[in-house]
């Protein structure tokens, strides 16, 4: 039986299953979808979700297929300035969300057990019991990173709360049998108006449009050439040509999270968790980021090394991260309505963005970088342990925990959780913080080469 099971192969459930392993524990995938998408979907990795995948050894896969480093962020197509932001990586990464997926794949264990749409679920005391694909798997935990219309949360009848959509856009991939010399012929950020048009691999563009026209559709209806057409003519004049829809979709700005991350021995993370307007890659990197501070903890929690309470912390941690995001993808959607009202706030939203302090509030925000929790002091640009443990730096760790935490030599003395936020910077309280954040010392009698977990 699998230490815990994974709904969800998209970026979330695949880096939650990729922490899980390399912290020594047995991990089972299950994707509805029968193959890897090769839709671009989110197209932008912001500088802490780019600290995050160096940090753990991903990011050299991914960087072959990035197709440009962006300086800066963007606020409802409003240019929001990177580059004196306090990260080696003061930039965000345009790459498709796809080839993020595949590279965090490749270094897992276990295979993904794709065609398996999750059907049931049942918990008890003990674990969990999840139909998918007709088959019955049990399992002592369960995280639902099973997208937007999770299959888990809908089964639960998990409280999602908030407020539907109110405009529709769509997204496309798309090839051009025409196009304006100058047009889209390298990456940029979105403008706030309808028509964006980027370049991808393989003569493919990626636009999203919205108009009038979006409007009146359901969200199930198929989008069509023609509708993509004339909204691009509308955008950029007579020369642009349409040829292929080789993925489209409509979205809208629905804001909904759930009431509580955790219900029982059920986690949920990413969009499952959470949902907001799409815009700047907010959805993929909040995900990433929901990933990596599940994942520490809830294998702390199978283990049986975690403190009381580390495993709701996942939930007080993350869900005001969430929320706030959330806030931050309205307001954005509300700049970008067009209409003579909206656009007056936006001309007062430009001019304050140019104040310094300003602007570096919202990049802070917009990169994630700015995301801090309570009890922590900043985060470590150190590479993560390669089994899990968190890393202990120019200090002597008192005896006890060396199953838990790494020791590295070094000038600063710091304790750095799993996820890369460091706890203690000297002087005392270290055992304090080894206490609070990875549980009591083990008897000095085990022997630590016994509490050692194989990296992945």
């Amino acid at each position: 039986m699998p230490d815990v099971l994974v709904a969800g192969a998209g970026p979330t459930g695949l880096l939650t299953a990729f922490e899980l392993e390399r912290a020594g524990l047995d991990v089972l995938i299950v994707e509805r979808d029968a193959r890897p998408t090769t839709q671009s979907k989110a197209l932008g990795l912001q500088p802490r979700s780019v600290e995050v995948l160096a940090d753990r050894g991903l990011l050299a896969a991914i960087e072959p297929h990035v197709q440009a480093k962006l300086p800066a962020g963007h606020f409802s197509g409003l240019p929001i300035d990177y580059t004196d932001l306090p990260t080696r990586f003061p930039y965000q990464l345009g790459v498709e969300q796809a080839h993020v997926a595949a590279a965090i794949e490749a270094r897992l264990r276990t295979p993904v057990l794709r065609d398996a749409a999750v059907t049931a679920v049942a918990q008890d005391d003990d674990g969990v019991t999840v139909t998918a694909g007709g088959r019955t798997h049990r399992a002592g935990w369960l995280v639902a990173a099973d997208g937007g219309h999770s299959a888990v949360r809908t089964v639960l009848g998990a409280a999602f709360p908030g407020r539907p959509a109110r405009i529709s856009l769509v997204v496309a991939d798309i090839t051009l049998s025409a196009k304006p010399a100058g047009l889209a012929d390298a990456w940029a950020l979105p403008a706030g108006s309808s028509g964006y048009l980027v370049p991808l691999p393989g003569g493919r563009f990626r636009t999203i449009v919205f108009g009038e026209e979006q409007q009146k559709p359901g969200r199930d209806e198929p989008v069509t050439a023609d509708e993509v057409q004339r909204a691009l003519t509308a955008a950029h004049g007579p020369g642009i040509e349409v040829g292929d829809v080789l993925w489209a979709s409509r979205f809208g700005d629905a804001s909904r999270q759930l009431e509580r991350y955790r219900h029982g021995r059920v986690l949920f993370a990413g969009d499952a968790a959470h949902i907001h307007l799409p815009v700047g890659g907010q959805g993929l990197n909040l995900g990433l980021q929901d990933a990596v501070n599940l994942g520490w903890k809830l294998a702390a929690t199978v283990r049986g090394t975690a403190p009381d309470g580390l495993l709701d912390s996942y939930h007080d941690e993350r869900h005001p991260v969430a929320a706030r995001v959330l806030v931050s993808t309205r307001a954005q959607a509300v700049l970008g309505v067009p209409d003579p009202d909206a656009a007056a706030v936006r001309e007062v939203v430009t001019g304050l963005l140019v104040v310094p302090e300003a602007r570096r509030a919202v990049a802070s925000e917009l990169s994630g970088l700015g995301v801090t929790y309570p009890g922590v002091s900043g985060r470590a640009a150190v590479s993560a342990a390669p089994d899990g443990r968190a890393v202990l730096i120019g200090a002597t760790l008192p005896e006890g925990w060396a199953g838990r935490v790494e020791t590295r030599s070094g000038a600063e003395p710091r304790l750095v959780r799993p996820d890369g936020y460091v706890v203690w910077s000297g002087g005392p309280g270290l055992e304090d913080a080894l206490r609070r954040w990875f549980g009591t010392p083990e008897a000095a009698h085990v022997a630590v080469a016994g509490m050692a977990h194989p990296a992945t």
